[in-house]
C-alpha cells in the first residue's frame, strides 16, 4: 500500500479536485489537505466508513475490533451530532477520550483496535484530524481569491499497515480455534488454496491435469506418504480446498474438494464437483485481490525440506 496525498480544494476552473493524488512511498498512510474544518470532518466522515470497509473485504469485520474516538471538550461541543453518528454507525461500545484541552496535533481521532490472544490492543485503521502541522512545515495553498490558506490535515491509514492485519487475522484464527471453529485464513492470502493429493502414483498424470486446470495457488502432494497422512498435513497447512483424485475421479471427470469453511473439526466437510465450480469458488473470493502464483515446484515431493 502507497501513502497518498488527497487534496481537496477548487481549481480556477471552479472544479473540484477530489483526486489529485500524489504517490509518495510504500508507507501505508493517505493525508488529505482539506480548505477548512467543515470539509475536514466531511473527509474524515468518509474515510472512516473506508476504513470499516477495507477492513471487512480483508477479512476483520467489526465484531473483530475494538473502537476508540478521542477529541478535545471544544470540538465535541461544536460537533456533538457528529460524533454520536459515528458512534451509532458501528452499533457497540466505544471507547471516548475527551480532553479539556489539546495535547497533539490532532483536535478528533480515531483507532480500530484488534485486541489479541493475549489481551494485547493494537491499533489497525485510522484517522486524524490535523489542526497544527500546516502552521509548523509552513504547508498553504493559495485559493480562487488570491488568498493564501494553511489546509486542515487529516492523517489516514486505512487499514495499519498489511503486517498489522495479517496478525490481526492469525490471532482471529487462534481464538476461532478456542471455540470450536477451525482456524484458516482468507483464501486470497492462503499461500495455498488448492492442494490436490492423488490416491497412488498411478492417479499422478490425473492430478497434474487437474492442478493445472486451476486458477489459484495450487500444489501436488506426491509424496510417498498415506492419503490419511497426506489430508492430515493440508489439515495443519489450513490449505482451503483440498482435492483427492482416484479412480472414480479420473472416470467420472469430477472431484471430491473438502472445503475447510464448511468444515468443523474432525467433521470435515466434502463435496463433490468439477473444476469449473472450484475455480468459480476460488475467483469469488479472490477477485480484488493481488494474486501470484507460488514460485515453488508444483510437487511438494521437489521441495525443499526443514527438519
Amino acid at each position: 500500500m502507497s501513502s497518498r496525498v488527497t487534496v481537496s480544494g477548487k481549481s480556477k476552473a471552479g472544479n473540484l479536485l477530489d483526486c489529485a493524488d500524489f504517490v509518495l512511498s510504500q508507507w501505508p498512510d493517505m493525508h488529505t489537505l482539506c480548505k477548512d474544518m467543515e470539509d475536514a470532518i466531511s473527509q474524515f466522515n468518509d474515510q472512516y466508513n473506508m476504513c470499516i470497509n477495507v477492513l471487512d473485504k480483508i477479512g476483520i469485520d467489526l465484531s473483530d475490533y475494538e473502537v476508540a474516538i478521542r477529541f478535545t471538550r471544544d470540538f465535541y461541543e461544536e460537533n456533538r451530532d457528529f460524533i454520536v453518528d459515528l458512534v451509532r454507525r458501528v452499533n457497540k461500545p466505544v471507547l471516548i477520550e475527551m480532553w479539556d484541552q489539546r495535547f497533539f496535533y490532532f483536535v478528533l481521532k480515531f483507532e480500530f483496535n484488534y485486541v489479541d490472544a493475549l489481551n494485547k490492543a493494537s491499533a489497525l485503521s485510522t484517522v486524524q484530524i490535523d489542526v497544527e502541522n500546516a502552521d509548523r512545515y509552513g504547508l498553504k495553498y493559495i485559493d480562487t481569491r488570491g488568498a493564501e490558506i494553511k489546509p486542515v490535515i487529516l492523517h489516514c491509514s486505512p487499514s495499519g499497515a498489511i503486517e498489522r492485519c495479517i496478525y490481526a487475522l492469525l490471532e482471529k484464527a487462534a481464538m476461532n480455534s478456542e471455540k470450536g471453529i477451525v482456524p484458516m485464513l482468507p483464501v486470497w492470502l492462503s499461500p495455498t488454496q488448492v492442494r490436490v493429493i492423488p490416491v497412488a502414483e498411478k492417479h499422478l498424470g490425473f492430478a497434474q491435469k487437474v492442478a493445472g486446470e486451476i486458477t489459484g495457488r495450487v500444489d501436488i502432494d506426491d509424496r510417498e506418504e498415506t492419503v490419511g497422512k497426506k489430508i492430515r498435513d493440508a489439515g495443519k497447512d489450513w490449505i482451503p480446498y483440498v482435492v483427492v483424485v482416484g479412480d472414480e475421479e479420473e472416470k467420472e471427470g469430477n472431484i471430491m474438494v473438502t472445503v475447510r469453511s464448511e468444515s468443523r473439526p474432525n467433521e470435515p466437510t466434502t463435496i463433490k464437483m468439477n473444476v469449473s465450480e472450484l475455480n468459480e469458488r476460488i475467483s469469488a473470493l479472490i477477485s480484488g485481490f493481488p494474486f501470484k502464483r507460488n514460485p515453488l515446484s508444483l510437487k511438494l515431493s521437489e521441495r525443499p525440506r526443514f527438519v
